[in-house]
Parts: C-alpha cells; structure tokens; sequence
C-alpha cells in the first residue's frame, strides 16, 4: 500500500497535554478500526501549530475519508514516493 504524508493545522498543537493527544489517537484508532485494513496509521509528530501524520493506505480517498469521520483537519495529503535518510549517502 502507498504511504503517505499528511498535514493537519492545528493552532496550539504543541501546547496539547498529554491526555488531550491521548484523546486524540483514541479518537483516530477508534475510526481506524471502522475503515478496516485498507488504511493503516504509522507515527505523527506534532509541532507547534501543525501535526504531520504517516499512514499507509490504499488511497487518498480514504485518508479524507478518516479525516472527515474522525473530524480532524486534512490540510494537505502527499503521496510519498521515495524515503531516503543518510544511509542513502553512502
């Protein structure tokens, strides 16, 4: 399955506590389990006003589709079509 990028604003996203994240993630498994295999979450990092997210899915669809039903901001979705990190220099 494609990976992909995803960027969702959030104003004041780094000043999250821990359990508003918590609630967060609970919220985006809770739709993950709903929408079956076809779309799986990797890892998210958050900063200060924006929080980007991995996924593995079959399409853009349904990470909009996860977006809207978890009511979380989609901004911008990228397909990734390469990863490369410093053992690539080599």
């Amino acid at each position: 399955m494609p990976k992909f990028v995803i960027e969702r604003e959030l104003p004041g996203a780094g000043k999250l506590s821990g359990m508003e994240l918590k609630g967060v993630a609970q919220k985006s498994c809770e739709v993950l389990r709903g929408m079956g295999p076809r779309i799986a979450w990797q890892q998210s990092y958050v900063t200060s006003d924006k929080i980007y997210c991995i996924y593995i899915a079959d399409s853009e669809e349904d990470i909009l589709e996860h977006a809207r039903k978890g009511g979380f901001p989609a901004n911008s979705v990228n397909k990734v079509s390469q990863v490369i990190d410093a053992a690539t220099a080599d």
